[in-house]
């Protein structure tokens, strides 16, 4: 009953055995192995975007951070959600690699079209004294489980270009947010007006890598030089190559993705079913719920395993409320799940 993050579940099988072959005599380093140059056509054909420059990093936070330092300027601000995961769970990597400094868009989980207007309003009005607009940031799942509808991206992406700003997608959830609004990546990256993404796999079934995709294939270079720069640069690049390699095979992302988003659809329908309270509603493959502290004893003593959230466990009413949020994988098994729901 291992709920606790998408990040704590196995490597897929075919993914071992893709690196297993890639590990057979010698290919060229930093990046130009073989199996990059199949990596790099194939995320342009799904991403139907011929000229999109593609590069592999091994984080999500190198991807997000040198994505955003090469669409900004240090004397920039960047705009994001207060709890967007730049903001809330990146240790500053993105101030660090970029210079700049982060506006945090007033509201909830997601950012509102006019909030993000009033924000960008706000900047560039001190002339050389405050920080300039710099590029939007969006969270695709959100932190909280929610997915942007292609008319909210839109929405966004349309604000950001009344002001000439570049908008880059945090996609560590992308391809859950992709199967949860059945579209496509070109309809929720450049053609909604994304013009960089992180295109995450190490929350899918991967070991550990990230596709960064730049629509704009003239910041290609810079990119290249900051990776580099920021020692992100994999001499063995075929090892992240070969992960995403296997990744894209088959359709493997879409199932595995696929495969997480009903783990989670299963287990929010038993919640439901047991009267559990929804803190937002579950979109993807994340749920943040709350029932009482006793049931979150028993599933602990149970050997269920996940994050209280902003509650403690120990002391207080056994009849109050708690929230937590529980992550599904694609790797957690229906039994798993009903002896989750049984002990509630």
């Amino acid at each position: 009953m291992y709920l606790a993050s998408d990040n704590s579940g196995p490597v897929h099988p075919q993914v071992m055995a893709k690196l297993a072959e890639a590990n057979q005599g010698y290919q060229m380093a930093y990046g130009a192995d073989t199996m990059m140059n199949e990596v790099r056509d194939r995320i342009r054909s799904i991403f139907e975007a011929p000229g999109a420059a593609v590069y592999l990093v091994a984080t999500g936070t190198a991807a997000n951070s040198l994505a955003l330092a090469t669409l900004s300027n240090p004397w920039e601000t960047i705009f994001c959600s207060p709890v967007a995961h730049i903001h809330e769970d990146e240790c500053n990597a993105p101030e660090f690699y970029t210079g700049a400094k982060l506006t945090l868009v007033p509201g909830g989980d997601k950012m509102s079209p006019d909030a993000l207007r009033g924000s960008i309003l706000g900047e560039e009005t001190r002339g050389v004294h405050g920080p300039q607009r710099g590029p939007v940031s969006i969270t695709q799942v959100t932190e909280r489980g929610s997915v942007y509808s292609l008319e909210e991206l839109q929405a966004l992406c349309g604000v950001a270009k009344e002001y000439r700003l570049p908008v880059h997608l945090d996609g560590a959830r992308f391809t859950n947010a992709l199967v949860a609004l059945n579209c496509s990546p070109a309809d929720m990256t450049w053609k909604a007006g994304v013009d960089a993404v992180s295109f995450g796999g190490t929350k899918n079934g991967l070991m550990g890598v990230e596709a960064v995709v730049f629509f704009d294939e003239s910041k290609a270079w810079e990119f290249e030089l900051r990776r580099k720069r920021g020692a992100h640069l994999f001499s063995k690049h075929r090892y992240l190559s070969a992960q995403m390699a296997a990744y894209l095979e088959d359709d493997l992302w879409l199932k595995l993705a696929r495969q997480a988003n009903a783990n989670c659809a299963q287990l929010a329908d038993g919640l439901r079913a047991i009267g559990a309270e929804f803190l937002h509603e579950p979109q993807a493959n994340m749920i943040f719920a709350a029932f009482s502290r006793a049931k979150h004893k028993q599933l602990h003593e149970a050997g269920a395993i996940y994050h209280l959230w902003g509650d403690e466990l120990e002391g207080g009413d056994d009849d109050e409320n708690l929230s937590c949020r529980l992550v599904c994988d694609w790797s957690i098994g229906t039994a798993e799940i009903d002896q989750f729901l049984s002990l509630l």
